[in-house]
């Protein structure tokens, strides 16, 4: 009997659909010696510490580290149900294919389940990158060896075996060290989730220890040929900061003056450059979030959650989990059915459809650039809109817009750029006149995205201008302005800087070993670890941006530097992607780890924090003072008098006492 071994309940259904298997059964479909079943994501979990040894239960840092000599695993108490009728259908199985998600996560949810079962028949890989009806035809015609894609499952494990070696001990120890010094909050320590705090933690004290300054600008009207433009004042050097803000104010209200005085403003040199934009990559995960961050307004999460359901639901969007833009040139192929598909889905789109050239190949096709897993695009079959929420359809539309992109001209226009002189003083005036729409008539991209970068003027059409040229003055305008402090992040701006965490590492020898493309956790994982933040209280929701919480300044303060640093995360991703590809092997990885948290132990046990501890509130029964408690539903304050006393006062909903998160608990896995 052939095994198929799905992720979830909606993709086992879809598969056993092509198949013919169409016997509904518990847990699974069934055909003529085929059986489809699903694991409802991971049904196996890693043991606690306790279930190593029952003197875990008791938190103490005498007993740390603790490395296991034997990893172990056993089934989710939730899912027991369907891991009994896996378990029982890979028993009984003669042949296993493997057709979980096609990433790390997905092969290591049918690995664990197959190794606990001690299944040793032969096993392929079901590789899927859309779960429309034509797609998972043509992965059945092409199933990968097994042992293809077993480096996916090592590293996967390394992954999880990290998290714990990292959350148990240092989250354990850490807390303790914290108790000594008078803190009752849980500090959770997780390997990628503590850089991704620190990111924000960084960000809010650079905004809370900017410093404004003070700077004026002067902006000019001219006008030639009865067309008016602005131009801007270009201040004299000695009285500017770095970027070439004029930082005097008589130097600036002199300008004005003599410009004013002046009347007209001689063109001393102008040139026009014709530049061409391609158009962006077809989505990736992160760059999809972002874009829905800042267009949508979305979360992360729900970014991730609307892909995942245009992918298994709708069947309207490849695979959304991918970490590139590129596609396979073998795609070239189906790009007319694509096409056509997306007509039938949208009939409104067949006169933008008949513009396109579907020939042509633009920098997305490159074998080159593809990963295990290629750009977001639409599928070769129609979907149905309807079905659609608003939300879902407006991400669809950015996807479906991403790849028509790829089939219309490049974006041209002629940026000029004119210097004047008027009354002594220099004068800027930059324009940009479209020359061809191209891409830009299906995706509107911020300007300050594109090749011509100016701001206020970015948009502006000059006038016919030549060296010599006399343009008259009208309004000149002094400004007076201050410079302003960075930007909180939002969700969609952390998930960037995740992702391009290279850029912020400072050390150089991290700077040197990392890749551009290196960043903290996956396309798979990073809605995840900021939901976690979140949930724990560290981060906290102001509109759409983000901030650190008291906890959040607490724990990072605290935890070794090393620990908190993004770059380390970022080489730790690396090693991850050296065991995927060979080149590492996991007993490497998990010994290096080992050794590492051994001696993070062995050089914080004897240390004492200094934390800074706000004062508890008062119990508005007795007016004692109140201590945090934790209990089934979270943390909450309870009167240190207790069981006299029985007053109880909820914790805020950002931070507990001494800034603890609320509903903290001490996490099996920790990220």
């Amino acid at each position: 009997m052939r095994v198929f071994l799905c992720e979830k309940p909606s993709q086992g259904k879809d598969i056993a659909r092509v198949l013919g298997a169409g016997q509904r059964g518990s847990g699974c479909y069934s055909g003529a010696g085929i059986v489809v079943t699903w694991c409802i994501g991971h049904l196996v979990e890693a043991v606690p510490p306790e279930s190593y040894d029952e003197r875990y239960k008791r938190w103490t840092i005498e007993q740390l580290p603790i490395i296991p000599e034997r990893w172990r695993v056993e089934p989710k108490a939730a899912t027991t149900a369907q891991f009994k009728i896996v378990q029982q259908l890979v028993g009984r199985a003669t042949d296993l294919v493997i057709a979980t998600d096609a990433d790390r996560e997905g092969e290591m949810i049918a690995r664990e389940i197959i190794e606990l079962c001690g299944y040793r028949g032969p096993i392929q890989r079901l590789w899927l990158s859309a779960l429309n009806d034509a797609s998972i035809r043509k992965a059945l015609g092409t199933l990968k060896p097994s042992a293809e894609t077993m480096p996916l499952y090592y590293s996967a494990l390394a992954r999880s075996r990290a998290d714990w070696l990292i959350g148990m001990n240092l989250s354990r120890l850490f807390t303790l060290l914290g108790r000594q010094a008078g803190y009752t909050g849980v500090l959770s320590v997780g390997r990628v989730q503590t850089p991704t705090l620190k990111l924000v933690v960084d960000r809010d004290r650079e905004i809370a220890s900017f410093v404004s300054v003070p700077f004026w600008a002067v902006e000019v009207a001219l006008s030639h040929a009865g067309q008016s433009f602005i131009a801007s004042w270009t201040p004299p050097q000695g009285c500017t900061d770095d970027a070439g803000r004029c930082l005097h104010q008589p130097v600036a209200q002199q300008a004005v003056e003599r410009m004013r005085a002046a009347g007209s403003a001689q063109v001393m040199s102008v040139e026009t450059e014709r530049v061409r934009e391609g158009p962006p990559l077809p989505f990736d995960l992160s760059t999809l979030q972002e874009v829905c961050s800042r267009q949508l307004g979305l979360d992360v999460q729900e970014t991730l959650d609307i892909a995942q359901a245009l992918y298994e639901t709708h069947k309207a969007t490849t695979y959304p989990r991918s970490d590139s833009g590129y596609l396979p040139e073998s795609m070239l192929a189906e790009v007319p059915t694509v096409l056509d598909s997306l007509v039938k889905t949208d009939p409104g789109l067949r006169p933008l459809i008949d513009r396109l050239v579907p020939t042509q190949r633009s920098r997305a096709w490159n074998d080159g650039k593809v990963t295990a897993h290629h750009g977001i695009i639409p599928t070769l079959e129609p979907a149905n809109l309807s079905a659609m929420d608003d939300r879902e359809l407006a991400v669809y539309r950015l996807i479906r817009a991403h790849y028509l992109a790829q089939f219309l001209p490049h974006h041209e226009f002629d940026r000029t750029v004119a210097q004047f002189a008027c009354g002594g003083q220099s004068l800027l005036a930059v324009g940009k006149q479209v020359a061809v729409a191209g891409w830009r008539q299906v995706l509107a991209v911020p300007e300050e995205s594109g090749a011509d970068g100016d701001d206020a003027q970015r948009s502006q059409v000059l006038p016919a201008l030549r060296t010599g040229l006399s343009c008259q003055v009208g309004s000149v305008d002094l400004k007076a302005l201050k410079t302003l402090p960075p930007k909180p992040y939002t969700q969609g701006e952390l998930v960037k800087a995740m992702k391009g965490v290279a850029k912020l590492v400072t050390d150089p020898r991290l700077k040197q070993k990392l890749k551009d493309t290196t960043g903290i956790g996956t396309e798979a994982t990073r809605a995840n670890i900021i939901s976690g933040l979140l949930g724990r209280g560290y981060l906290l929701k102001k509109g759409r941006a983000i901030r650190a919480s008291d906890a959040a300044f607490t724990l990072i303060d605290t935890v070794p530097a090393a620990i908190a640093d993004p770059g380390t995360t970022a080489v730790w991703e690396q090693a991850l992607d050296m065991i995927e590809s060979g080149q590492m092997t996991l007993d490497t990885f998990i010994a290096r780890q080992s050794v590492w948290v051994a001696q993070l132990v062995q050089q914080y046990s004897g240390a004492t924090l200094a934390i800074k501890l706000p004062p508890s509130p008062s119990c508005p029964q007795c007016g004692a003072q109140m201590r945090q408690r934790t209990g089934k539903n979270g943390a909450f304050w309870s009167c240190s008098h207790y069981p006299d006393c029985k007053g109880t006062q909820p914790v805020d909903s950002s931070t507990g006492k001494h800034g603890a998160p609320r509903k903290q608990r001490a996490s099996r896995k920790a990220s």
